[in-house]
């Protein structure tokens, strides 16, 4: 799918994660591109759902945050510095592709969002000096803060994500 601004492909393994690219004007100053059009990100999540806010996270080398997710918000997803090893993974039990996952790797250079609804969970690990997060969140009703989301192991043998390494800097949720 193509939309002004944006381009849309599915995830090579989970058809409801949606990789968004937007086109990106680079000159010798630097480089402008768009992040989010309201009419075009109300086509892409169900039309009783809004963006309601953003968070934005920094994080140093080989920090690893997640695998959290619920049951209610769609995620847009992006790293606007730094760079990142990001994790999608399917938590529907009845779904085909349930505790599989997808990978990649964004950055501030690639600008790739990722859209991601309800039920699945995501993590990433820092793999530049230090990288900024960000997350734009719809839902309906209360946000479900981290006492109502899900937590998944980060080397949950039943996923088996091959994370760039193997001792990251955790905090105690996410061991």
């Amino acid at each position: 799918m193509t939309f002004k601004d944006f381009k849309v492909e599915r995830s090579r393994v989970i058809d409801e994660i949606l990789i968004i690219k937007p086109s990106v004007s680079r000159d010798l100053r630097g480089d402008i591109f768009t992040t989010y059009l309201k009419d075009t990100y109300s086509q892409l999540v169900p039309h009783d759902i809004e963006f309601m806010h953003d968070k934005f996270a920094t994080s140093k080398r080989n920090v690893l945050r997640g695998l959290h997710g619920d049951n209610k918000t769609w995620k847009l997803i992006t790293c606007v510095y730094g760079e990142i090893f990001q994790v999608i993974v399917d938590n529907r039990p009845k779904s085909k592709t349930y505790l599989q996952y997808d990978s990649l790797i964004i950055d501030g250079k690639n600008k790739i969002q990722i859209l991601m609804p309800p039920n699945f969970v995501n993590g990433y690990y820092v793999l530049s000096e230090k990288a900024v997060f960000h997350y734009k969140l719809a839902y309906s009703g209360e946000y479900y803060d981290v006492g109502k989301q899900v937590v998944l192991k980060w080397n949950d043998p039943r996923i088996g994500i091959k994370w760039p390494t193997t001792d990251p800097i955790l905090q105690d949720r996410d061991k």
